[in-house]
């Protein structure tokens, strides 16, 4: 999987293709993000040991923000410095995992 950072159309054009999910940050800090929302900790929690375990086996790990009842997930190539096709496969894969 490539890992070279897109440039602002190319991201625009893969964002298009999520549901939910923005752009943050600039510049190289530059990130999609979404919050997932549960009813309580327990649930917020599952996702996130969910996730967790999708990321490492994909070796690519996204920051997370996690609260009693919501969980910020946050996706970016540190190493691109920017977005890359990883980011995009890993949010398609994080909405897979509450919608089968």
């Amino acid at each position: 999987m490539s890992r070279t950072a897109f440039t602002p159309t190319q991201v625009v054009t893969r964002l298009a293709t999520l549901t939910g999910w923005a752009l943050s940050g600039d510049g190289d800090q530059v990130a999609i993000e979404k919050t997932f929302r549960f009813a309580n900790f327990h649930e917020t929690m599952g996702f996130v040991n969910a996730l967790a375990f999708q990321a490492n086996r994909h070796d690519h790990h996204p920051d997370l923000s996690v609260h009693y009842g919501h969980c910020v997930v946050r996706w970016r190539t540190h190493d691109a410095g920017g977005l890359t096709q990883a980011d995009f496969d890993s949010a398609a894969r994080t909405d897979a995992l509450l919608n089968g």
